[in-house]
């Protein structure tokens, strides 16, 4: 695959280092020129292993599609063990003596935090506080009120038990923290506890199974990354397209507002990809396409008899 190119790679982040750093070594392998923008989905702690989505090219601009999906993570916490940053590369604030929790305890305990629940995310995380990161603001020794927010966590399961240690299984909405939530299942059981290992398993519609790991990215193996990139048509799994005719693809490139009566008279086909619904639903986005290529995520309000009631641009790509 000859670069630059725009699409997605699937990255399988090896430990202790960032995901700022997985960017870099993509950068360096594919030699890429200066305006050509690589990025990422979604940061991974340094400590954490796991699904690491790479953004090249126009990709950076499906950033807020691709962060929103839900995420799977398996995780290990310590018991008895409270940490300022909320896993292990923290200092430790206190320890208490864990007591011999039953399993069935443990798995009665975590469901208060199945559900919609209100989360205080860690000190030390990059949200920014009047535009600067919450954890520069922490080393500073500056205190730093973070404000709670509600998240979803639609499934918490015990994996193993083996105390001080616990295994879990994860699965919430974007902007959920691992650490928070291994933090508060430590203060509901009494002891504490920390968060001693992450793995991202899922990310929306891609799985880790599916990535390449971040110790094979060089320059040398670098058809290695063009094998392995997804299109910006394949970025987006879950949203429905549309095919529609050159003439329309080419007006909507040069900046045409289309209708719901252009899009229905130029389309030919519809697809629907996995995990998308047999019909639309009222706002929702669709993928414009024309000979195997994106060309704009629209939203479309869906009217009854098939018709588009309303349709707005959200992404044009060349």
């Amino acid at each position: 695959m000859a670069y630059p190119v725009d699409g997605i790679v699937l990255i399988d982040k090896e430990p202790e280092i960032t995901s700022h750093d997985v960017v870099q070594k993509v950068r360096f392998a594919l030699n890429t020129k200066k305006g050509y923008r690589v990025g990422h989905a979604g940061t991974l702690d340094p400590f954490a292993t796991g699904l690491l989505i790479i953004l090249l090219g126009q990709a950076t601009r499906l950033f807020d599609y691709l962060v929103a999906g839900e995420k799977m993570y398996e995780a290990v916490m310590t018991l008895g063990v409270e940490t300022d940053t909320l896993d292990g590369a923290g200092r430790v604030v206190s320890t208490t003596p864990v007591p011999d929790f039953p399993t069935s305890h443990i798995r009665q305990e975590a469901m208060a935090l199945v559900g919609e629940i209100e989360q205080v995310p860690p000190v030390y995380s990059a949200i920014k506080i009047d535009g600067k990161r919450a954890y520069a603001l922490a080393r500073n020794g500056v205190a730093v009120p973070m404000k709670s927010r509600r998240v979803k966590v639609s499934a918490l399961d015990i994996l193993g038990v083996d105390l001080p240690r616990l295994s879990l299984r994860v699965r919430c909405s974007s902007g959920t923290y691992i650490r928070s939530l291994a933090a508060d299942l430590g203060r509901i059981l009494g002891p504490g506890g920390h968060l001693s290992a992450l793995r991202r398993i899922q990310s929306g519609g891609f799985h880790v199974d599916d990535a390449l790991g971040s110790e094979e990215i060089s320059r040398e193996q670098r058809e290695i990354l063009g094998q392995r990139t997804l299109s910006l048509r394949e970025a987006l799994p879950g949203i429905r397209e549309v095919q529609v005719d050159g003439e329309l693809a080419r007006k909507v490139r040069h900046g045409y507002q289309p209708s719901g009566d252009d899009l229905l008279r130029s389309s030919h086909s519809t697809r629907t990809e996995p995990g998308c619904d047999a019909e639309y639903t009222p706002e929702r986005s669709i993928k414009l396409i024309h000979q195997e290529k994106l060309i704009a995520v629209l939203t479309v309000n869906h009217g009854g008899g098939g018709r588009y009631e309303r349709v707005s641009i959200d992404k044009v790509f060349s």
